[in-house]
This record gives C-alpha cells, sequence and structure tokens, in this order.
C-alpha cells in the first residue's frame, strides 16, 4: 500500500469509450504506481500507467517512462532518468530482453515485452488529444512538443527525475519544439516518446507490402497527408488518421512526424517510432521509420518495454 502524503497523486480515470463504461482508479509516488481494475499489481519502478484504447483493443498497460537503459554489462532493461538510452540493440534482442525486466520486489517481469505498435498507437493517441502538450495549448494548433531532434548537441542526452524540467539538456527554453516530456491524459508524464532515439516496436511488414508513392524504388521521407501516398499493407492502425483526433493537419509542421519507406521493397522490415536527435522535422509521436531488418543495431535507435 502507498501512504497518503502531500507527494502522493490520486487518480480516478473514467473510461467513456467502453461499453459498458468502466473506471481506473490509482495512487501514485516517486515512481510506484498502484491501480485498480483491469491492472491489479504494481507496475515496475519508473514505469506509468496508459489508459487502454478502444481503437486499438488495448486495456490500461504499464509502460517505461523513460527510454531503456542498460546498467553495466547487464540485459535487463531499467527505466531511470540517469544514464542515456540502451542503443545499438536489435529488434530481435530488444525482444529477448524484455522479459529480464524486474518487478517492484525484484521478480523478474515474465509478461513484460517490447512495446507493440497497438500499445505505441495507444500512447500517441492519448497525447495528442491533451492540450498542454501542443505549443499553442490547443490541440492541433501549432505543433505538439517533439524532443531532441535538432542536432544540438550531436548525441543521445540523459533524463531527469524531475517532471517540470522538459528541456533537459537540449539548451532549450520554453518556447521551443524541443521539449521532452508529453502528459497523458492520467496526468502520467513520459519522456522522449519522439526525439532522442528512436524507439523499436514490436511491428514488422512484409515484403512487397510497404506504403508509398508508386513507382518508388528506393526510400525518401513522405508527408502523412500526401494525398498520392497509397497504404499497401500497412495496416490502418498505424495510420495517423486511425487516432481518431480532430484538427490535425498529419504534416510535419504540426510536430507528428513523417513517413519513411519504400513502395518498392521486396524485404520485411521492421518498425522504428518516434526519431532521433538530428532528424529535425522527421522526429514526432507518428514519425514511422521502415527501412531496417529485425537484426540491425545503430548507435540512434533504443528501446522501451511495456507489461
Amino acid at each position: 500500500c502507498l501512504k497518503f502524503s502531500s507527494s502522493t497523486n490520486f487518480i480516478y480515470t473514467p473510461s467513456t469509450t467502453t461499453n459498458p463504461q468502466s473506471y481506473t482508479l490509482a495512487t501514485n509516488k516517486s515512481g510506484n504506481y498502484l491501480s485498480s481494475s483491469p491492472i491489479t499489481n504494481i507496475c515496475p519502478l519508473n514505469f506509468i500507467v496508459v489508459p487502454g484504447s478502444s481503437t486499438y483493443g488495448t486495456n490500461d498497460f504499464c509502460v517505461m517512462k523513460y527510454e531503456a537503459k542498460q546498467v553495466g554489462a547487464t540485459t535487463t532493461p531499467i527505466s531511470q532518468a540517469s544514464g542515456l538510452p540502451w542503443v545499438n540493440i536489435s529488434q530481435t534482442t530488444a525482444i529477448a530482453n524484455a522479459p529480464n525486466t524486474k518487478n517492484q520486489d525484484g521478480s523478474t517481469c515474465t509478461t513484460c515485452h517490447l512495446i507493440t505498435e497497438a500499445e505505441w498507437m495507444t500512447i500517441a493517441q492519448n497525447v495528442l488529444g491533451v492540450a498542454s502538450n501542443w505549443s499553442s495549448g490547443v490541440v492541433g494548433t501549432g505543433y505538439i512538443y517533439s524532443g531532441h531532434n535538432d542536432n544540438v548537441p550531436g548525441n543521445a542526452i540523459e533524463a531527469s527525475a524531475d517532471d517540470t524540467l522538459g528541456y533537459t539538456g537540449t539548451g532549450n527554453v520554453d518556447p521551443s519544439n524541443q521539449r521532452r516530456t508529453l502528459t497523458l491524459t492520467n496526468g502520467e508524464v513520459i519522456w522522449d516518446l519522439s526525439g532522442n532515439v528512436f524507439d523499436r516496436t514490436a511491428g514488422t511488414i512484409a515484403g512487397s507490402a510497404q506504403p508509398g508513392l508508386a513507382g518508388e524504388v528506393a526510400y525518401a521521407w513522405k508527408q502523412w497527408n500526401n494525398a498520392s501516398l497509397l497504404q499497401n499493407g500497412l495496416p490502418t492502425s498505424s495510420m495517423p488518421s486511425s487516432t481518431g483526433v480532430a484538427g490535425i493537419t498529419w504534416n510535419s509542421s504540426a510536430g507528428v512526424g513523417q513517413l519513411y519507406s519504400n513502395y518498392g521493397e521486396v524485404g520485411a522490415r521492421v518498425f522504428l517510432r518516434g526519431g532521433f536527435w538530428g532528424y529535425v522535422s522527421n522526429v514526432g509521436v507518428l514519425n514511422l521509420f521502415l527501412s531496417t531488418s529485425s537484426g540491425s543495431t545503430d548507435v540512434g535507435v533504443g528501446f522501451r518495454v511495456s507489461r
């Protein structure tokens, strides 16, 4: 149990999108989260609870507040503000290591896994609809904050344990699109959902199934609202329009990111989301990069675990 004090948050989250309607009751103190149905036990340390979405068929779930970190040579992913993101790790290895995450009591979180596409889109849908995540304070007007993406500095940076310091390490202050924190409808804060490093999801796409432009034979960036964009084998649930958030133009000027794909690709590829520190407008909560294989690694690619 969590003892109530001035630093304990009590959260009531009603759901109006499910039938019958449901709710979540939760307490949160110093990264420790105790929630009622459907989450019945404490999330791993420094994970946050994400409200489920009927759009993506998700119930409430836990996700790393920060991009996964590696301490020493361990194969146990850790969510913490300090340290640089765990990069140079393939999708295959991230999937294998995710269940090594520890619960609050030190036991192994066997149900922990690399974040899925449905979970990523649930988070994106949620934060897109929160006015404080937008530069203007109005959903769809201005841009949603996209984090460390201007190559200054030209590397990944640490986060802060203080959620009010969302510009930590960027050299920027408000107003700037470099803010690294986004707030969910339940008051939880997630760091570096876009920017800093790419986050792998468990998503894959088969060869000859990539979205893109007819006749395309090379990878290129494309705006999501390009009228000539062919969805091809990309699931509708991975498209920005599936979020149902009104008033957004779905282009990079709104801070949502772009699509990097090749309609002519014949090999299987995996999903990278978010973007990394030097990609400028090619970064955002809906940014999707489709050119890498399940075994590839890169200094600008990390991951996030959910449960």
